[in-house]
């Protein structure tokens, strides 16, 4: 039985690591999951390439660009999930865009998540106003369709984070994800509405990449995500990035365990 979402945030500051599913290939995915868990990440967002990723900086859409030409399919991404569970029980979920879910079929789509132990997906170009087109279904099987703030939903938050289920995705800044030197939103107000509003673990992603950033953010957020610098590294150092993917999430798990 798979550890679910609220397992990743009992134990302090949650570490969430993002990794693009099929780059380099869907063995290696595998590897460097379980090579993250060691490092001490406490739940992984696993994205599902896609030709058009709105919400993507240039790092994570190369990634999916690579995923997608080495042949990376839905069903060989349920295919290694399914495969990764002999090994883990650790809560994983899906970042990924509505058309490759819509497709698929959301009935088939989240009934498969649930046979290999998907607690949540995250869907960045669903509107908070049409959750509901497969949110009923997703729950049916267990799913969580996680919530996005971005720093522009000031007005409605509160609407947000009162129905949010899972963890709440708190958006740093403005723009798509990708690496930054600063992270310049205001996130102790926005948290401070969450917290008002619900008793919901929230995390913070976009642009956290460094040590310092993520011990700054653990002050004041129930967890931390981080992916495109993880992306960045297995564009570096491809089929060899293992040691690396370790030491790195190892290094981010350190900097926000004493919060």
């Amino acid at each position: 039985m798979a550890r679910t979402i609220k397992d990743a945030f009992k134990n302090g500051k949650a570490f969430v690591a993002f990794i693009t599913a099929g780059d380099p290939n869907l063995d290696k995915t595998g590897e460097y999951i379980l090579e993250m868990e060691r490092a001490g990440a406490d739940l992984i967002e696993i994205g599902i390439p896609f030709s058009d990723p709105i919400a993507e900086g240039v790092v994570i859409q190369e990634a999916d660009l690579r995923a997608l030409q080495s042949g990376t399919t839905t069903d060989g991404i349920f295919d290694m999930v399914e495969k990764l569970r002999q090994k883990t029980d650790m809560p994983l979920v899906f970042m990924g865009y509505l058309n490759p879910v819509f497709h698929y079929g959301y009935e088939r789509f989240f009934a498969r998540c649930k046979e290999c132990g998907i607690s949540g997906i995250i869907i960045p170009d669903l509107p908070y106003e049409e959750k509901g087109e497969c949110e009923e279904i997703a729950a049916k099987y267990g799913v969580d369709v996680i919530s996005m703030i971005a720093p522009t939903s000031a007005a409605r938050i509160r609407a947000i984070a009162s129905e949010a289920k899972g963890f709440l995705y708190v958006v740093s800044s403005m723009g798509v994800t990708g690496i930054r030197s600063e992270i310049k939103t205001d996130l102790s107000s926005i948290l401070s509405a969450v917290r008002e509003a619900s008793d919901i673990p929230a995390a913070v992603g976009f642009g956290i990449n460094t040590p310092e950033q993520a011990a700054k953010v653990a002050q004041i957020a129930d967890g931390v995500i981080v992916g495109s610098a993880i992306v960045k590294i297995i564009a570096l150092y491809g089929t060899e990035a293992g040691p690396y993917i370790h030491d790195y999430v190892k290094a981010m798990k350190d900097a926000i365990a004493k919060y």
